[in-house]
């Protein structure tokens, strides 16, 4: 192996792991806000169809995972320049999507909540179509993320009306 393929090696080994940090350093400034999350979901009135507080955790963990390496694959594929917009547009969904647990567990505003992960699916569609036009497989990871967050949505939307007291 060169010199030249050894270096690619690891500036690819150098970038996923970067784009997995960026990615789980959201989900931790997100989880941040939901450490009392377990006991405030559960004094909440939810609809019958809602999952068990144990299910999020893995779901999410599998889904940051996924929503890091499509960002490495398009990086990957074409480098910062080229793909600048696409992985600006990532980085504010992820944004978003942290600002969701503080908006709802941290500072249980249903409403703003709700706005806010109206606001991330829109995001998660704009980020699908940027990556689609330059990395194809990077899109298609994010389909679970996108079905998930339309999931939790509608489940946020729910819980705000049925515990509109205690949700803002």
């Amino acid at each position: 192996m060169s010199t030249e393929s050894r270096g690619s090696f690891s500036r690819q080994v150098f970038g996923l792991a970067g784009w997995l940090t960026v990615t789980f350093c959201a989900a931790a400034l997100g989880a941040a806000a939901s450490i009392n999350a377990g006991s405030f979901y559960a004094e909440l009135v939810r609809p019958s169809w809602s999952p068990p507080a144990w299910l999020f955790g893995p779901v999410w963990s599998l889904l940051y995972l996924l929503i890091g390496i499509a960002a490495w694959l398009v990086w990957r594929a074409h480098g910062l320049r080229r793909a600048r917009i696409a992985l600006i547009v990532f980085v504010i969904q992820l944004a978003a999507n942290a600002l969701w647990s503080w908006l709802f567990f941290a500072w249980r505003q249903g409403g703003l909540a709700f706005a806010d992960i109206v606001l991330l699916w829109i995001l998660i569609v704009a980020t699908i179509l940027a990556f689609s036009r330059l990395q194809r497989l990077a899109a298609v990871l994010l389909l679970p993320y996108l079905a998930w967050v339309s999931f939790a949505a509608l489940l946020n939307f729910s819980i705000w009306q049925l515990n509109a007291a205690n949700l803002g």
